[in-house]
């Protein structure tokens, strides 16, 4: 049973259906029961997954199957290999906040008329102190910011957002979760690309080259890393953009 009327969790419970996935995760009604499970396990016998309860949820989401905390919980990283089973919708929506916090009101805000979408103009002519410099990026460098940072194998949020010439992303591109406006790893990379363009510990011309990177995989945000999979899609883009620019 539903707490109190909540038109976000009323309009996914009418999308939903018998059965939705959300972003890595199935979600499968039967009456007033669900079942979650990572969409990788979609046809997994069920004594082959195992069994948590609603209060490990959320230590589910923190860390990647091999450890590693995940910063951005919509990244394609969930570890798979479990089954909740909840009873009543304020559990199920507990589950999902704990799996992506905010999704399922960002999902619904999404379906307004006027989705309030913050562009990334906007969001940089906000900041102060060390992220003023997200703002001076020039459009190539931005969209090749954004390019890398929002790319599907990092996170895989829709970005309704645009900047320069670099618009929304399809509807059929990524998840049902939207991204309104960039997110804190979206700017920090910014403000990371924004030094780079000043020179200050640009990336080399060879970094993105994975097969000359040995070692341990670097944090996720760790943007100083030569082997950081977001700082080599970045130059990748920044050579790509130069590429067409000049054909």
């Amino acid at each position: 049973m539903k707490s109190m009327a909540n038109p976000a969790q009323d309009g996914f419970l009418a999308a939903l259906g018998e059965g939705l996935v959300f972003c890595q995760v199935l979600i499968r009604r039967a009456a007033a029961e669900f079942e979650l499970r990572h969409m990788q396990d979609m046809a997994a016998a069920v004594e082959s997954l195992r069994m948590i309860q609603l209060r490990e949820v959320r230590e589910l989401a923190q860390t990647t199957a091999a450890g590693a905390f995940r910063p951005l919980k919509s990244a394609p990283n969930l570890r798979a290999g479990w089954r909740l089973t909840v009873r009543g919708e304020d559990s199920l929506f507990e589950a999902l906040n704990a799996l992506y916090p905010g999704a399922v009101a960002d999902w619904f805000a999404a379906r307004s008329a006027a989705p309030p979408v913050t562009d990334y103009r906007q969001f940089t002519s906000r900041q102060t102190g060390m992220y003023r410099i997200t703002a001076t990026l020039a459009n190539e460098a931005a969209e090749a910011a954004v390019a890398a940072c929002c790319h599907e194998d990092f996170c895989l949020k829709r970005r309704l957002w645009s900047v320069g010439g670099l618009g929304p992303e399809g509807a059929s591109h990524k998840s049902l979760i939207p991204c309104l406006e960039p997110c804190a790893v979206m700017l920090e990379f910014a403000r990371k690309v924004g030094r780079w363009e000043q020179g200050v510990d640009a990336p080399e011309r060879g970094e993105a080259s994975p097969a000359g990177n040995v070692g341990a995989a670097p944090a996720e945000c760790d943007f100083d890393a030569p082997a950081n999979p977001r700082r080599q899609r970045f130059v990748l883009e920044k050579r790509r953009r130069a590429v067409t620019s000049a054909s």
